[in-house]
């Protein structure tokens, strides 16, 4: 399995980070986990491109993990690449069908096919996916990826999990346990007093006590905030965390094996 962060920004622009999208690749097929401003173009410099994806599943549905939806089915029909499966939380099919009933000329020029999903495990675009409801101002989930038929050494599929938008809670450690990677959202320092997302003084701290173990923790969802500041949050996770915790960056792939 290959993972590449395409965006590791948030709804407020940087200029460095393009807003939340993750590539994740098998053998054969690819899958993009969530769409937001940017992404399109972070797609397109990877070796798959917007035409060579297979589904789109999203966390949930604020603005800055779907709002380059459209232009990549625009992208996708232009090119005739215009079959796709879109997954996600309930309402993800009402959302993409009200988006492209704004634009009159993209009526009919995709051919779409939807899945809803809960907290439960289902295969998509070559990976069998695990989730969880995580906490957050809207419905979200986190997603556990392991690729379909792949088995590690221990007879469990490497696996890579992605937060999406939470605040830090122990359930969702534990969901990651023996995950190879861990994606979590880190929005902000600890100077910042916000709800939803977590700072990492309380991401540390529940790293720490949860029943659960990773191989590295990949911080992402990055607001400006947070320019200047990583090396005293990595600190302050230090303090309460002994693991191996980094930032993510736009472009920055990954094998999990």
């Amino acid at each position: 399995m290959r993972v590449t962060f395409l965006g590791t920004g948030s709804a407020m622009p940087t200029g460095e980070r393009f807003q939340t999208g993750i590539l994740l690749e098998s053998a054969d097929e690819d899958l993009l986990v969530d769409c937001g401003s940017g992404v399109l173009h972070g797609l397109q410099r990877t070796n798959v491109g917007y035409e060579g994806l297979d589904a789109v599943l999203l966390t949930h549905h604020h603005l800055d993990h779907v709002s380059d939806l459209m232009p990549l089915l625009k992208a996708r029909w232009l090119s005739g690449a215009i079959e796709l499966t879109i997954a996600g939380p309930e309402g993800t099919e009402e959302l993409v069908t009200d988006l492209l009933a704004v634009h009159d000329y993209m009526q009919d020029r995709v051919d779409l096919s939807f899945r809803e999903v809960g907290a439960e495990s289902f295969s998509l675009a070559g990976f069998d996916v695990s989730a969880l409801e995580v906490r957050h101002s809207m419905y979200c989930l986190a997603y556990r990826f392991a690729e379909s038929g792949v088995d590690g050494t221990d007879g469990d599929a490497p696996s890579f999990v992605f937060s999406g938008d939470t605040e830090a809670f122990p359930e969702l450690v534990e969901f990651a346990d023996g995950a190879a990677v861990l994606a979590h959202d880190c929005s902000f320092p600890d100077s910042v007093d916000v709800d939803n997302h977590p700072t990492p003084g309380e991401l540390g701290r529940v790293l720490a006590a949860a029943d659960g173990e990773v191989g590295r923790v990949y911080l992402t969802h990055l607001y400006p905030h947070t320019d200047g500041e990583h090396e005293g949050m990595l600190e302050s996770i230090g303090d309460r965390y002994d693991g191996d915790v980094r930032f993510a960056s736009d472009g920055l792939s990954l094998d999990i094996e």
